[in-house]
Parts: structure tokens; C-alpha cells; sequence
């Protein structure tokens, strides 16, 4: 359930109420008019319903530049919904503005992203060199790779332009600061590159692939079903954060043969893990409010699926010749 406080012209009343009335509202409650003219309305609201509540509201109120609507979450209500309804709330995907006021924050390009990187990096790369997994692990429950991924999936699906820039300015940003650390300790710090762990992340399959699928399509069902990330970052950071983290060290070593392996892994678990998410997001029904925004939205899904598609299978190609080669 969410609570909806919209701020309008006290003239808009019995339109809000019917829209209210349209989408089954339990509640509908009105606060008094100010000196202004304006009046406070509250709306409970099924989490079912939220999504096509907003746009209309939108759409009522869009002339009117002083009006304000503000969804407040709901722990609980008393009396319970029945079993009917309360399975049609759990099924309810996020509203579109949840879910893009979630992933903006996360991919927000600031100091705080920046150090979260460093460390993640320092740790991820003490884990591949001394072969400790709970390190690797460590490193993966502190990168924060998930915003930038999926910030990037929801700017197309919704065709925001600005949020697709943004996302991916951040997402390169981190894997260039985690690339450049990690090479700096493989430079400075004297090791053999013989441990599994980092072998491991040296050499890109089809069970890289897989694994990067299935990271993405779980982030993204997470975000929409509004679930915990938690443990979703960990399964993206763990195709993003260790290849990252061995081309780095590869490089630092100037052991080109093994960045080459690492940076392959790297771009075949990015295009996956978007990839994957994008189709989420897109089975899911994620799409702009105006008709106009859906064409674009349409246009920019095209692009991006088709252009992913491509270049996941370049990737390939390239995957099975370097392993033709090495047989």
C-alpha cells in the first residue's frame, strides 16, 4: 500500500476524487483550503493501482506548475486486505518513479561511489592474488556496480537520454578507477599469477555468460519487485568487480596475455548483465507515461537490444577462436 499526498488547486478536488474513486481507493481523505487556494488530499492506495494513479494525476495536474504529489510508503493497514487482494499487491511491479528514484541514487557519481570502488578494488585484488574466496567475496558485498548497470537498463526502457549518460559515465568511471588500482598494485606489489581465483577471472566461457545473464535478469526482477539488492549485488559484482580487478593486476605485470583474457570476461559479462536486465524491465511492462516518451523509449529499446545483441556476439566469436587456438 502507498499513500499518495497530492497539493493542488482546491478546484481540482472533484477531479482528484474521481480518479481516486477509478482506481478503488480505500481512503481518500481532504485537508482544508489555504490562503492560496490550495488544498491537501490524501489517497491509500493498492500497490497494484499506484502506477496508474500517478499518471493520471499527472496528467490532471500537469498545467499546474505549484501542485505536488508525494508517495509515502505504508508499513501496514488495518483491517487486513483479503488474501485476493493482498496476492494482486505482492504481484505489483514498482511505480516508475520508485524505481527511477532508486537506481539514480545508487548511480550517482560522487566521492562516496568513488572510495566504494577503491575499496572494493584493494580488497578484490588482495583476495586474486593470495587465492582467499571469503576475501573475493568481501570485495563483492562492497562494490557498488549494481546502480550504474541498472540505472543504464531503466534509462532505455523509460528513454531518458540523461540517466543513460549519467549511468554510463559512473559505470565507466568505477571500472577504469577499479582497473587503474588494481594495475598499480599489480606493479608495485611482487607475485606470482598462478592462483585459481585469478585464473579463473583470465578466461571468459559460455558459462561466463550465463552466469552474467543471469546476474542481470536478478537485479532487475529484484528492483521491480521491490526485494532486498543486497544479495544481487554480490551476483553482479561477481561478474563485474573480479575481471575488472585481474586486468588490472594483468596489466600491472605487463602479463598481456592474461588482461586480454580478463578484459574479454569483463565486456562479455557488461553486455550481459545490461542486457539481461534491459529484457527484464521490458517483460515487466517499465515504459514512460506519454505517448510521445514511448516512441522514444521504443526507439532507444531497439537500438540498445540490437547493439547489445551484436556485440555479445562478437564477444563469442571471439571467445570460441581464442579457444580453437589454444586447443
Amino acid at each position: 500500500m502507498k499513500y499518495v499526498e497530492v497539493v493542488a488547486d482546491a478546484s481540482s478536488t472533484d477531479n482528484i476524487r474521481a480518479l481516486a474513486d477509478k482506481s478503488k481507493t480505500p481512503d481518500f481523505r481532504l485537508g482544508a483550503v489555504d490562503d492560496e487556494g490550495m488544498r491537501s488530499m490524501r489517497i491509500l492506495v493498492s500497490d497494484d493501482k499506484i502506477q496508474s494513479l500517478l499518471d493520471n494525476l499527472q496528467n490532471l495536474l500537469g498545467a499546474q506548475h505549484s501542485a505536488r504529489i508525494v508517495v509515502l510508503a505504508v508499513e501496514t493497514t488495518l483491517p487486513k486486505p483479503k488474501d485476493e487482494k493482498r496476492k494482486l499487491e505482492d504481484a505489483a511491479i514498482a511505480a516508475r518513479e520508485e524505481l527511477y528514484a532508486e537506481v539514480e541514487k545508487s548511480s550517482q557519481l560522487d566521492l562516496n561511489y568513488l572510495v566504494f570502488i577503491a575499496l572494493s578494488t584493494v580488497v578484490a585484488a588482495i583476495g586474486l592474488v593470495e587465492n582467499n574466496v571469503a576475501v573475493v567475496i568481501g570485495a563483492m558485498v562492497i562494490a557498488p556496480l549494481l546502480g550504474p548497470n541498472l540505472a543504464l537498463s531503466l534509462g532505455t526502457a523509460l528513454g531518458d537520454v540523461s540517466l543513460m549518460r549519467r549511468s554510463v559515465i559512473a559505470l565507466l568511471t568505477g571500472v577504469a578507477l577499479a582497473v587503474l588500482i588494481s594495475a598499480l598494485i599489480g606493479k608495485l606489489w611482487a607475485f606470482n599469477l598462478s592462483s585459481s581465483e585469478f585464473m579463473s577471472r583470465t578466461n571468459a566461457g559460455l558459462d561466463s555468460v550465463v552466469l552474467a545473464l543471469a546476474s542481470g535478469a536478478a537485479a532487475a526482477l529484484s528492483l521491480t519487485a521491490r526485494q532486498s539488492s543486497a544479495l544481487v549485488g554480490v551476483m553482479v559484482a561477481v561478474a563485474l568487480l573480479p575481471p575488472a580487478a585481474a586486468l588490472g593486476i594483468a596489466l600491472g605485470q605487463g602479463n598481456y596475455g592474461f588482461a586480454a583474457g580478463a578484459g574479454l570476461l569483463l565486456a562479455v559479462n557488461v553486455v550481459c548483465v545490461n542486457l539481461a536486465s534491459k529484457l527484464v524491465f521490458f517483460i515487466k511492462g517499465v515504459r514512460p507515461r506519454t505517448w510521445l516518451e514511448k516512441e522514444k523509449a521504443q526507439r532507444a529499446m531497439v537500438i540498445y537490444i540490437a547493439g547489445w545483441l551484436v556485440t555479445l556476439t562478437i564477444l563469442l566469436l571471439v571467445i570460441y577462436s581464442r579457444r580453437a587456438v589454444s586447443m
